[in-house]
């Protein structure tokens, strides 16, 4: 039996009404602006490896703000997340229905080296 992933989407609701409320939402994104963004996030976490930060290492910017590769992971989840209450995805129950789903795939499915 899987552990469920409860409260996920109460907290994309909840994240999605804090970008509401902050404008984020004042004029209708695309779907395709979305993309980037999350694509953006990931970006990011690039370059805080670039710069060698290490994977779990967490700092302010002088504004206080959180800044290294878990902050612009969490970034990523947290622009999914949005788009997922927005859309109205179940985020909960295909997350379930994508690992099962997986937990059957073969070994290194696909044969893609990268």
């Amino acid at each position: 039996m899987m552990n469920s992933i409860k409260g996920l989407n109460d907290f994309a609701r909840e994240v999605h009404e804090n970008a509401k409320s902050h404008g984020w939402w004042d004029d209708e994104r695309s779907f395709g602006e979305l993309i980037a963004l999350c694509h953006s996030e990931l970006s990011e976490a690039l370059e805080e490896f670039r710069k060698g930060k290490g994977y779990c290492e967490t700092y302010s910017n002088e504004k206080g703000k959180p800044e290294g590769i878990p902050s612009e992971l969490a970034d990523v989840i947290i622009r999914v997340l949005d788009m997922c209450a927005h859309y109205g995805i179940d985020i909960e129950q295909i997350l379930e229905v994508k690992h099962k789903f997986n937990i059957t795939r073969p070994y290194k499915h696909g044969g893609k080296v990268i």
